[in-house]
């Protein structure tokens, strides 16, 4: 693979992730409660339901998480497995103080949805924890993991920006 010329497409954007759902309701009603993120759209049509939430501060550059759920009937993937991001596979939210992450690691406790409890971890990573959605996915919640923060300062200052 270390072959391959880079993919030199200047208009890309990268938009989302999706992740299918068992139950919609109970998946959009999970990550509005637990996670920094926000409804942007919904839709039913012939295959199913679908949702996009993400982060409405960067309206310029949106990456959104895609919930769909597909009805028996028309699903387009009907008899394939249906993965599931763990035990390490994740969707990643980095806070800004470390007690925020232990308190969301408390909130999943108390709602039966801590997949792994906070703890310190080797730099990058920092103090993490995980919360598993409905479907059993997880999110990693983490504080001074810096991939905010290495963005501003390698992409930010290629563009003028913070350095």
């Amino acid at each position: 693979m270390s072959d391959l010329p880079a993919a030199r497409l200047p208009n890309a954007r990268w938009t989302h992730i999706a992740l299918r759902v068992k139950d919609i309701e109970a998946s959009l009603a999970w990550y509005l409660a637990l996670t920094p993120l926000e409804l942007l759209a919904r839709r039913t049509d012939e295959f199913g339901y679908g949702a996009w939430i993400g982060m409405s501060d960067s309206p310029d550059r949106p990456f959104v998480l895609v919930l769909a759920q597909f009805f028996a009937e028309t699903d387009p993937y009907d008899g394939a497995t249906t993965a599931t991001m763990s035990p390490f596979a994740h969707l990643g939210i980095e806070l800004p103080e470390r007690a925020d992450v232990d308190a969301i690691a408390s909130r999943g406790a108390a709602l039966g949805c801590l997949a792994m409890p906070a703890i310190d971890m080797p730099p990058p990573v920092g103090y993490v924890c995980m919360l598993a959605d409905p479907d059993g996915n997880n999110v990693e919640f983490s504080h001074d993991q810096g991939v905010y923060a290495a963005a501003q300062r390698v992409w930010g200052a290629r563009r003028g920006g913070t350095a």
